[in-house]
């Protein structure tokens, strides 16, 4: 796991948009891990830049992580409708290259094993962006989740509905329910990249980077991921035992070596 510790929110968003950049220069086709939230927005505002100076997007796929159940079709909070406004109908990612799960369907678990389905014949996301929350899930698995999960419908714990309050009119219109692609979904991914910032992230930082890998700290799991890469702002980094370190190896790493 690589820890990068930087100034602001903005840095983040470009050195997560160079590696996105170079991945897609590289390979054309590639297929995108998509996450929502706050977060992941000057990433998606950078690609989108870079889009508008001539980074073509379209032979490159995405897969959101996750969406709400019940919410119906369009409405402006579904996660399919954030990716869209926000990353995709900025770019010319072809529409039919955009896939999330089904929060309408009448049969849930049948449209979970479709979504697993799909990516497996994607091949591999190539390339996963995360969140963190404040209880240390990603995605939306939340403590207590198997390691070994795979896309599938959750029930939300109260923070994590007040966290994602401040998206809808009230805490009331918050869904309870979720389809999240699984703990042993993302770790498929061939590189991750975790995005944090703020002071109410350091915490979760703490515990997923330098405390034990246990279920009661999903993101710990990405302790395991042979490819995995941390950017934080120095807010979320505030708790780090080792911050120094991150830091002296961030600034002193071979100039070959990518992300």
């Amino acid at each position: 796991m690589e820890v990068v510790i930087l100034g602001g929110s903005r840095q983040i968003g470009n050195l997560a948009a160079d590696a996105i950049e170079e991945l897609i220069r590289r390979k054309p086709d590639a297929v995108l891990g998509l996450a929502t939230g706050s977060t992941p927005l000057p990433v998606y505002d950078d690609l989108a830049d870079r889009h508008g100076q001539g980074l073509d997007f379209s032979r490159t796929s995405g897969f959101a992580l996750d969406e709400y159940v019940g919410l119906p079709a369009g409405h402006p909070e579904s996660y399919r409708e954030v990716i869209r406004r926000e990353f995709t109908n900025r770019v010319n990612i072809a529409p039919e290259n955009v896939h999330g799960p089904d929060g309408t369907a009448a049969d849930i678990p049948a449209a979970c094993e479709a979504y697993e389905q799909a990516i497996a014949a994607a091949g591999v996301v190539d390339l996963q962006l995360l969140g963190v929350g404040t209880d240390g899930h990603i995605g939306f698995n939340e403590p207590g989740s198997s390691f070994a999960s795979r896309t599938r419908i959750k029930s939300l714990i109260e923070q994590t509905r007040r966290d994602n309050a401040r998206f809808f009119t009230s805490l009331a219109e918050v869904p309870h329910h979720v389809i999240t692609q699984g703990l042993g979904t993302i770790m498929a991914a061939r590189h991750v990249i975790l995005l944090a910032t703020g002071a109410q992230k350091a915490q979760a930082v703490r515990d997923f980077v330098e405390g034990p890998v246990a279920a009661i700290c999903p993101a710990s799991v990405l302790q395991f991921h042979p490819h995995a890469t941390v950017l934080l702002d120095e807010s979320a980094a505030s708790a780090l035992k080792l911050g120094d370190f991150y830091r002296h190896t961030y600034e002193n790493k071979p100039a070959w070596q990518a992300l």
